[in-house]
Formats: C-alpha cells, structure tokens, sequence
C-alpha cells in the first residue's frame, strides 16, 4: 500500500462529503420558495430565515469540509444540521406507496452521511 493512500482516501472522502452538502445548498436556492412553504407548513417558525440559514450552513460548512479546515467542528455542525432537517424533510412515517419509499431511501442516505461526519470527526481528534 502506497504511504500516502490513507491520505488521499481521506482526502476524497472529504470532497465527497462537503461536496454533497455545497451540492445540496445550492440546489436548495434554486427550491426556495417550495422549500419555505414546506416548513411553514411543517410550523416551523421564521421559515424563509430559517431556511436561509440552513443553505448558508450547508454551504459554508460543506466547504470546510472539501478544504480540510476545521473539519472536526464543521462535520459536527452538519451532523447536527442532519438532526434537525431529516425527520422535516425525510418524513416517511407520513407517507404511503412510492413516496415512502423514496423518504425512506433519503432518511436513510441522511443517516450514513451523518456516520460519514462521524468518522471525520474521529479522524480528527
């Protein structure tokens, strides 16, 4: 095994995980709207805001993440933001058929990228 292979896994493991949120972040811009109304009927308060400040999380962290700094604390704030937003968004127990397939896939995707985090924070402790 080359000596530097753990070091370029990890590497592409970082760009894999900050980029799925910086991806996400800026797909969520483009669902603005939609995605506001969701949480304001999901009763959450100050939706827009709060929505807002969830892309500006997704991304700015997400970047940390892809560049190595502070992953430790930036794959914290992403686990923690996977806390809150998956059972919003990724409600399967709300739903029947096909729908609640593809809420359960998301949950479950929502939770392995949340062990991913995991493992980053490990790494760098």
């Amino acid at each position: 095994m080359p000596a530097d292979l753990p070091s370029t896994l990890l590497f592409l493991g970082r760009l894999l995980l900050g980029g799925a949120f910086v991806f996400a972040g800026l797909r969520n811009i483009q669902n603005a709207a939609f995605l506001t109304g969701l949480m304001a009927a999901r009763g959450v308060p100050q939706a827009r805001l709060a929505l807002w400040a969830g892309i500006v999380l997704q991304i700015i962290a997400g970047v940390l993440v892809m560049a190595g700094l502070w992953t430790a604390i930036a794959s914290a704030v992403l686990v923690l933001f996977l806390i809150v937003a998956t059972p919003m968004f990724h409600n399967f127990w709300d739903h029947q058929g096909p729908d609640r397939a593809a809420r359960i896939n998301g949950f479950v995707g929502n939770v392995a990228l949340g062990g991913g985090f995991l493992t980053l924070i490990a790494q760098s402790l």
